[in-house]
């Protein structure tokens, strides 16, 4: 047969599984509507199990892997449709209606905002390009910053989550578990290290270097090169900076910005000294209450899900059957629990789509445990 007769039998063939398809989704919802009479689950495992293992049989050994697959995916398409048709409200989508049925236009200027460090850090700078005239209050542990928000001492607190070089700022993922908050924007900050010391020191003097151990992360490459330095770890860039400039030191130097040598009046040693020239690091700003604004299009999520073969492929289906793009996936471990994780979301959509709702009602109905972080959007 010639390519052009094969590919019309394959049209044929097609349209009738098209038509097969619609016939199947149409008994499906009737399914779903006499599972919710008698108030049964939408995902009945064992049945699953039987077809699959009835259609492998059929298609046979070389095909069976495929038709696991096809079926796999018709699964997760019918469980999706059956939900926007049966699940209803939840007290976490009719929150989030609430707040996008008439949301906010402009985000302040102006605020109370918590920040881990001191004066002349990345978080500082960060909270500068969210706000533009903060009021910053500065402490010294992330947990703090939490804190400070939970309780109303501050209505906002910027935090940084993950660095385009080293990766995510673990601690901060896992204190997001112990304490109620949502994200309400999020932002991109270029990073520049730089390597400071008091005025007058030279590079060859230099027997000690501080700095925040992701910006020791991110300047790794430069530190092979000072083999028989100390490296000490600060719980902050700019704090470090701070050390050296109030030491008798000069044979300390700290890994900080080079706002911060003109902050506390010392000198660089050397520019540009992380791994990537193009280092960014993404912060967060959370709330203590639900803040939609419009134009908002990332949403993030927290969950963990049954410990069983399948769980997480199951509700990353949920996802990608609406066609939402999961931009990125953490997982951290369980305290107590060997091998069990948490999982965090980052999804590029919104609470303003119909659609978006219904699968965030669905996640929430199949996770063990969920938390929605918040819907926002993200400034370079």
């Amino acid at each position: 047969m010639q390519l052009e007769e094969l590919r019309n039998k394959i049209n044929e063939i097609d349209d009738q599984m098209v038509d097969l398809f619609v016939e199947r989704m149409k008994v499906a919802a009737q399914i779903g509507g006499t599972k919710a009479e008698n108030n049964l689950p939408v995902l009945d495992k064992r049945r699953e199990r039987t077809v699959l293992q009835k259609v492998m049989e059929r298609a046979g050994e070389e095909f069976e892997l495929y038709t696991n697959t096809l079926y796999q995916t018709m699964f997760d398409v019918s469980r999706s449709y059956q939900a926007g048709l049966l699940i209803q409200e939840t007290p976490l989508s009719e929150e989030i209606l609430k707040n996008t049925e008439q949301p906010l236009m402009e985000f302040p200027k102006k605020a109370v905002v918590a920040v881990q460090g001191t004066e002349g850090s990345y978080a500082e700078s960060a909270c500068e390009r969210l706000f533009g005239m903060p009021n910053t209050m500065f402490f010294n542990r992330f947990e703090n910053v939490f804190h400070a928000v939970e309780t109303g001492l501050c209505r906002y607190g910027v935090l940084p989550v993950e660095n385009s070089s080293a990766g995510s700022v673990t601690e901060v993922y896992d204190l997001m578990v112990s304490h109620k908050f949502y994200i309400v924007r999020s932002l991109k900050l270029r990073i520049n290290h730089a390597l400071l010391a008091r005025p007058g020191v030279e590079i060859g003097q230099i027997k000690e270097i501080i700095s925040h151990e992701q910006a020791l992360s991110q300047c790794s490459e430069f530190l092979k090169s000072m083999p028989n330095v100390k490296v000490t770890v600060f719980e902050n860039t700019a704090t470090a900076a701070q050390y050296v400039a109030e030491s008798n030191r000069d044979d300390i130097a700290a890994i900080s910005s080079p706002e911060c040598a003109k902050l506390y009046g010392l000198h660089v040693l050397k520019d540009v000294i992380q791994n990537n020239p193009n280092n960014y690091t993404r912060f967060i700003c959370i709330a203590k209450n639900m803040e939609i604004y419009a134009g908002s299009n990332k949403i993030s999520l927290l969950l963990s899900v049954s410990h069983r073969p399948g769980s997480l492929y199951q509700m990353l289906g949920k996802v990608a059957c609406r066609g939402i793009n999961l931009s990125k996936l953490e997982s951290r471990p369980i305290p107590g629990k060997d091998f069990e994780f948490r999982f965090y979301f980052d999804l590029d959509a919104s609470v303003f789509s119909k659609e978006v709702i219904t699968l965030l009602k669905d996640m929430e109905i199949a996770a063990d445990q969920f938390s929605f972080l918040g819907c926002y959007s993200e400034i370079a």
